[in-house]
């Protein structure tokens, strides 16, 4: 499969796309479109129809003379769609394509980016991060974020989807930023803020399935679906198909290449299933690592499979590790349903696991659960796992959206954040979390008609069986369900506590912690229950170690050593509820 070369803004040669609409920088445009079954394509540029000439690979392209801003679509016999890899639409998903170059940028400043050990990572969802919900107004408060110490902002998908409101799960155009907030410049102006704040940009991406609405692949291409397997979204990928791997490939390197980005975040990978020889995830991995740019590139994966394949390949950094988040969750809340089951049984026991060796589940027996899961991962980096106390998923997908520290006791959630944020792996914060937010998160999407019920009645029976949720589920598609999940609403007194919490521990992280991880690991984790809720941890570093004393219920049943603290929450010798941090160099 041959492509155009062009050079990045880093001055390096890289591929460039056959799907979609690229310049050639001399006033024509190549347009791609994979549609093996096709009888016959044409472009349709301005008004005006071309036919397009068909490859043996099922691949139709046109070249034309175009200038950015004007709109474009492809007749695929006698249907006139959009462009499935539109970099940006003239209004919704249903309607035409405009030509626009990201590529064209021209940065303001070199951006060096940042070393993986230095990650604090902070989940954004734009469209509720700021009362406007937009890249703009996102953008002025990205100082404030790194002031408070986080050094990368990771966005929920923004490839666009139908309607104004959603989490971008269900985009169908992975290329086109999400109108509503804002225009490829304006994400684009984001990224640079960031970066001038001295913060990486991470984008989360979805490459397992389409939304349902306005995901023309379908009709185009009925080959890029697999007919016999599904997802729990719809349709599943065949990701044996040459063409369809380099769609999903493709997507990663553009935004990393023209948005500048340092990372992208894979959702779900367990539901990308491949049995080339080859894997397309390997593929991906090995592609975006051979970009040639001054900085570095971080891929995280979501998988549910506690596999640690992806991440001993070398191209993939880190993994978000909800098994730290679920042993932390039922320690504190108690819940013990669906998911959580498992970890209830003894949720200390399972966060000393999670504390010594990234992952709880390893292969192991789990007490009641039929099926075994995941593989040794201690000879991970500690970096590798990405922890996290909330996430959108843990929080937006319960049914009323609650925030942990509206379930747990208030001592206890301050102890979980001083856990995550001084632990060696890679802590995650959700938006709202630094100043200890209590308004809910909560699912919502901006469907119409059928869709609409659809989604409101399926959401009310994924919760019929959980007796926890005592009231009815709010309606997803409820403009009121998306207005509540805005964050920063507490008190500010109370708020004002937990960001100078969050500040403090993230300036101790930056200031002492990091300097040892990036020294190296000196050996395993000592990890040990010190008593039927407590915990000491010790992570060993060639030029020293951090030592934790974590009570999340109960003090120890032999008092530590009295020793100097960095760092304290009440007292960790008496007090059911307290945290003491040690930091020592050799």
């Amino acid at each position: 499969m041959t492509q155009d070369t062009s050079p990045t803004a880093d001055g390096k040669a890289v591929s460039r796309h056959r799907w979609g609409a690229t310049p050639d920088g001399k006033g024509r445009w190549h347009f791609g479109l994979w549609a093996p079954s096709a009888q016959k394509v044409a472009l349709w540029l301005d008004g005006a129809e071309t036919a397009m000439r068909k490859g043996e690979d099922g691949f139709w392209s046109v070249s034309a003379e175009a200038e950015a801003g004007l709109d474009y679509a492809f007749v695929v016999d006698g249907e006139r769609r959009p462009d499935p890899a539109a970099r940006r639409q003239a209004g919704d998903v249903h309607g035409p394509s405009t030509l626009v170059d990201p590529a064209a940028r021209r940065w303001k400043k070199n951006w060096a980016g940042r070393v993986w050990d230095e990650a604090v990572i902070y989940e954004m969802h734009v469209g509720t991060f700021t009362p406007e919900g937009t890249f703009k107004a996102a953008s002025a408060k990205m100082q404030e974020l790194a002031d408070l110490g986080i050094t990368a902002i990771e966005l929920m998908p923004v490839g666009q989807w139908q309607g104004a409101r959603g989490w971008g799960y269900d985009g169908v155009l992975p290329y086109a930023p999400h109108p509503a907030y804002g225009t490829p410049e304006e994400m684009q102006d984001l990224v640079e803020t960031a970066q001038a704040a001295g913060m990486m940009v991470i984008l989360d991406v979805v490459y397992n399935h389409f939304g349902p609405d306005g995901a023309y692949l379908h009709a185009y291409a009925p080959e890029f679906f697999e007919e016999e397997r599904h997802t729990p979204w719809g349709a599943a990928i065949d990701f044996t198909k040459p063409a369809v791997r380099e769609f999903f490939i493709e997507n990663a390197l553009y935004w990393l290449r023209d948005y500048r980005l340092d990372g992208l975040r894979l959702d779900a990978v367990h539901q990308i299933i491949d049995p080339s020889p080859h894997h397309v995830l390997v593929e991906l991995g090995e592609r975006v690592h051979e970009l040639q740019f001054d900085r570095p590139l971080h891929l995280i994966t979501e998988d549910e499979r506690n596999e640690p394949e992806l991440r001993d390949t070398g191209c993939y950094v880190a993994s978000w590790n909800d098994d730290y988040h679920h042993a932390v969750h039922t320690a504190l809340t108690g819940e013990s349903e669906g998911y959580y089951a498992p970890f209830a049984h003894d949720p200390i026991g399972d966060l000393v696991l999670a504390l010594t060796r990234g992952h709880v589940e390893e292969g192991q027996p789990r007490h009641g659960k039929e099926t075994r899961r995941g593989r040794p991962a201690s000879h991970l980096p500690w970096t590798s796992f990405v922890n996290s106390n909330q996430t959108h998923d843990q929080v937006g997908n319960r049914a009323l959206g609650e925030r942990l520290v509206s379930l747990a006791d208030p001592r206890a959630a301050e102890v979980a954040h001083a856990m995550l944020l001084t632990s060696p792996f890679v802590p995650m914060l959700f938006m709202g979390e630094e100043v200890g937010e209590t308004a809910p998160f909560l699912f919502f999407c901006d469907h119409e008609g059928e869709l609409a019920r659809l989604t409101r009645e399926g959401r009310q029976r994924e919760f019929k069986d959980f007796l926890s949720f005592g009231e009815e589920v709010p309606d997803p598609n409820a403009k009121e369900t998306f207005e509540r999940s805005r964050p920063f609403q507490g008190p500010p007194e109370q708020m004002q506590h937990w960001r100078d919490l969050t500040q403090h521990l993230l300036e101790l992280r930056a200031e002492r912690i990091v300097p040892l991880m990036t020294s190296g690991r000196a050996g395993p984790a000592r990890v040990a229950r010190t008593g039927p809720r407590a915990i000491s941890a010790l992570w060993p570093f060639k030029d020293g170690y951090v030592v934790a004393r974590i009570n999340l219920g109960s003090p120890p049943d032999t008092p530590p050593t009295t020793e100097p603290h960095d760092f304290a929450i009440g007292d960790p010798a008496a007090d059911p509820f307290a945290f003491a941090l040690i930091v020592s160099r050799n």
